[in-house]
C-alpha cells in the first residue's frame, strides 16, 4: 500500500476529527471516503474537509484499504453483517473504535479471515490530544499495524496493548478518564465559588491549572507522586489540602472507581456477545 485509502462508516465527532487529524498529517483529503446515513453530516464533511462522500457503505469498501467502523455500538451489529461479504471479498483492514466491542463479536459479524484492529480511544482525540489503546488481531500484518496507529496517532497518542483484555482497563483509565478530571474540575470550582471568588474567576483558575499539571506531568520524567511532592511543602496549604484528602479516601476511592468502570467493561463486552 503506497497510498492507503481510507474509508470512515459513520461520520460523527470522531471520524471528524480523524479526518481533521489525518489531513493535518499530511494525508490527502481526495484518498479519505465517509458514509453516513445523514446527509447533511457528509455535506458537512464534504465541505469541511473536501472529503469523498456516500451514503452507500459498499462504495466506501469498494474504494479503500482501511475500513474503520466509526458508528454507535448498539448499531455496530447490524452494520458489519451487511458488510460482511464485500469485506470478506475485497480483504480491507478493519479498525474498529467503537467501545464495548470485543473481536470475537466483530470476527463472528465480519467473518473469521477479517483483518481487525479494535481501538479504544478517549473523547480529547476531538481536540487532538486523545490517548488510543489498540490490539490487532492474528490476522493483522505489520504494515496494518503501522497504518492503524498512524490513523490514531493524528489525534494524540497511540499504544498497543498485548492482550485485548488490557482494553477493559485502558476504558476504565482514560476512556472514562476526561469524566474524572471534569468532576474534580467540577468540585473545585464549587468550592472556589464558596470561597468568594467568581464563577469567571474560579472557572479560568480550574481549568488552567489543569493544563499546566497536565503539561508538567508529560514533560517531566519524574512521576506523579513525586511531583507532587515537590510543590507539598511541609506544613503548608498543598499539604493540609493533601492531607484532608487522604483522611476522606481518595486514593481507595480512585482504585474503586477505576474497578468498577474496569468491570462494567467486561460485563458489557459479555452481554454483546451474548447478544
Amino acid at each position: 500500500m503506497n497510498i492507503q485509502k481510507i474509508g470512515f462508516i459513520g461520520g460523527g465527532n470522531m471520524a471528524s476529527s480523524l479526518i481533521s487529524g489525518l489531513i493535518a498529517s499530511g494525508h490527502s483529503p481526495q484518498h479519505l471516503w465517509v458514509s453516513d446515513i445523514n446527509p447533511d453530516t457528509l455535506k458537512l464533511l464534504a465541505e469541511h474537509h473536501n472529503v469523498n462522500t456516500s451514503a452507500n457503505n459498499e462504495v466506501i469498501i469498494n474504494s479503500v484499504d482501511v475500513i474503520v467502523l466509526a458508528v454507535k455500538p448498539q448499531v455496530l451489529s447490524s452494520v458489519a453483517k451487511s458488510a460482511a461479504a464485500l469485506i470478506q471479498q475485497k480483504k480491507p483492514l478493519v479498525v474498529s473504535i467503537a467501545a464495548g466491542i470485543s473481536q470475537q463479536s466483530l470476527s463472528r459479524w465480519l467473518g473469521a479471515d477479517a483483518a481487525i484492529v479494535r481501538c479504544m480511544p478517549n473523547t480529547p482525540a476531538l481536540v487532538l490530544t486523545g490517548a488510543t489503546a489498540l490490539h490487532a488481531n492474528a490476522k493483522v500484518t505489520a504494515e496494518q499495524r503501522n497504518l492503524a496507529e498512524n490513523i490514531m496517532r493524528s489525534v494524540g497518542i497511540a499504544l498497543w496493548v498485548e492482550d485485548e483484555s488490557e482494553l477493559d482497563a485502558v476504558t476504565a483509565v482514560s476512556g472514562s478518564g476526561p469524566a474524572y478530571y471534569f468532576l474534580l474540575m467540577e468540585a473545585m470550582e464549587k468550592a472556589a465559588l464558596e470561597l468568594g471568588l467568581s464563577e469567571e474567576t474560579a472557572r479560568l483558575l480550574v481549568q488552567q491549572t489543569a493544563l499546566g499539571a497536565a503539561k508538567i506531568a508529560l514533560e517531566s520524567s519524574e512521576s506523579p507522586e513525586e511531583l507532587r511532592k515537590r510543590v507539598t511543602s511541609p506544613g503548608g496549604t498543598t499539604q493540609r489540602a493533601i492531607e484532608t484528602f487522604e483522611l476522606g479516601g481518595f486514593t481507595e476511592l480512585v482504585s474503586k472507581a477505576l474497578h468498577g468502570a474496569r468491570d462494567r467493561s467486561i460485563e458489557m463486552s459479555k452481554q454483546t456477545e451474548n447478544s
